[in-house]
């Protein structure tokens, strides 16, 4: 599936959800979509699957428009923070309906997921608590095997080791048959390791889009004497700097070896750090 995103706007109003975004998904990869609230990441996932139009711009997988395209619409699944289900259906009935809109449902995961989350497939979606809610969404969004599979913060109201295991049966599932996956969270540093592209939204404006380990290995948190840190960053990309004691230590677009060799401290910088000084930053 190839997802072309051209120019792409949506105005409520006076407020621009999305402002003229344009890029394109053309391989199967984990994607972490990242942002601040508000920044446009749930309107553009929402346009991509189908459920709402553009105020102008363009969005289509395989050259076509998803909105009101039954046969794209059967290749993508999008799994919300909620409401996700009408709150009458039962489990057995969420899942017999979903399994006969996509073509790809995969029963034998299903079942095994419903076990794993220990939910009881008679219980209605409205006696749900949050937590068993969100493990229904998990489970059919894995099981949907859709080629493009959206999670937007999928995990509400689950414990820690619950969306540990959630990570880790979306990796192995991934690594047994690769689909584009786009994944949009909070929890960053839970999830970052998984992600291979990300994208980062700032007031509906993509303001940034690399590969994962390019990111990491392109940015680090330099270390020293304020004279050292000033004079090395001099030249520099510098997003965030701070000083204590003498000290400095600046968010610097480098390699680390660049900043060991000239006798200063170098740590890799997490992924929520970045998006949060990326964000912060109004020339970014």
């Amino acid at each position: 599936m190839e997802i072309s995103v051209k120019d792409l706007t949506k105005k409520y109003k006076d407020k621009y959800a999305l402002d003229h975004v344009s890029f394109s998904i053309l391989e199967p990869k984990i994607y972490g979509l990242l942002g601040r609230n508000g920044a446009g990441k749930t309107t553009f996932m929402e346009i991509l699957a189908g459920h709402i139009l553009a105020t102008s711009g363009e969005i289509t997988i395989n050259n076509e428009n998803p909105f009101d395209n039954q046969h794209l619409i059967e290749s993508i699944c999008l799994i919300k923070e909620g409401n996700n289900f009408k709150r009458d259906l039962s489990i057995k009935n969420v899942l017999c309906i979903y399994s006969m809109f996509y073509p790809t449902w995969d029963p034998d995961l299903a079942e095994e997921l419903v076990k794993i989350y220990g939910l009881d497939k008679k219980a209605k979606v409205k006696t749900l608590s949050k937590g068993m809610e969100s493990a229904l969404g998990i489970i059919v969004g894995l099981s949907s095997k859709a080629p493009i599979t959206i999670f937007d913060e999928p995990y509400i109201g689950l414990d820690a080791a619950a969306r540990r295991r959630f990570y880790e049966i979306l990796l192995e599932e991934y690594e047994k048959e690769k689909r584009i996956i786009i994944f949009s969270t909070h929890l960053i540093d839970e999830v970052s390791l998984l992600f291979e592209e990300i994208l980062i939204i700032q007031d509906g404006r993509l303001i940034l889009r690399e590969e994962a380990d390019v990111l990491r290995h392109s940015t680090c948190a330099v270390t020293g004497s304020i004279q050292q840190v000033e004079a090395f960053s001099k030249d520099k990309k510098v997003l965030n700097k701070k000083e204590l004691a003498g000290m400095m230590t600046a968010f610097v677009y480098c390699r680390k070896e660049e900043a060991v060799a000239e006798g200063l401290k170098a740590e890799g910088i997490p992924v929520q750090e970045l998006m949060i000084h990326l964000t912060e930053n109004k020339g970014a």
